[in-house]
């Protein structure tokens, strides 16, 4: 029996952590800027791209691959994909209004959009912590009983973060 160096559900708790590590880099960028210390706004919003970019990537490589893998050996999972679904809409949504406050910046820090831009990202971080967590909870012992022999010669997308 060939085994995996890392199951892909602990691949997918790495690329989470990862998420979130990029996540709190984009609000540590946020905050420089608006205390007047930090990137200047097309910096910032390039930033946010890579995040985003990455994210979307992410979600998008579960919906296309993952999910209906799970669906088609777990069908008892289909509520919960559907729900995982529903939550990377709502953050894609987030990450839309986020990409245009930020596109919308000053190159002189205006406090008056600081509120906005926090408010997003604490949406974004809460939703992001929820949806992972909830995420783990119902697919990672599944996921590291799959053995699909074509995850592991080409990882997925949903299981990649920048650094690979």
């Amino acid at each position: 029996m060939h085994t995996r160096l890392t199951a892909f559900g602990n691949q997918l708790i790495e690329v989470h952590v990862w998420l979130r590590g990029q996540l709190e880099d984009l609000r540590d960028d946020v905050d420089a800027y608006f205390a007047g210390d930090g990137l200047l706004p097309r910096d910032l919003r390039a930033h946010c791209l890579s995040f985003c970019s990455a994210l979307t990537r992410h979600h998008t490589g579960e919906d296309r691959i993952a999910f209906p893998e799970i669906a088609e050996e777990f069908p008892e999972l289909r509520p919960v994909i559907t729900q995982l679904r529903t939550d990377h809409n709502r953050i894609d949504w987030i990450l839309g209004a986020l990409d245009k406050l930020l596109t919308g910046l000053p190159d002189e820090p205006d406090p008056a959009d600081r509120a906005r831009v926090v408010a997003e990202l604490d949406g974004l971080s809460a939703i992001m912590e929820t949806h992972f967590t909830y995420e783990e909870k119902k697919l990672i012992t599944v996921l590291n009983g799959m053995d699909l022999p074509a995850w592991r010669a080409e990882r997925p997308d949903f299981l990649l973060s920048d650094e690979d």
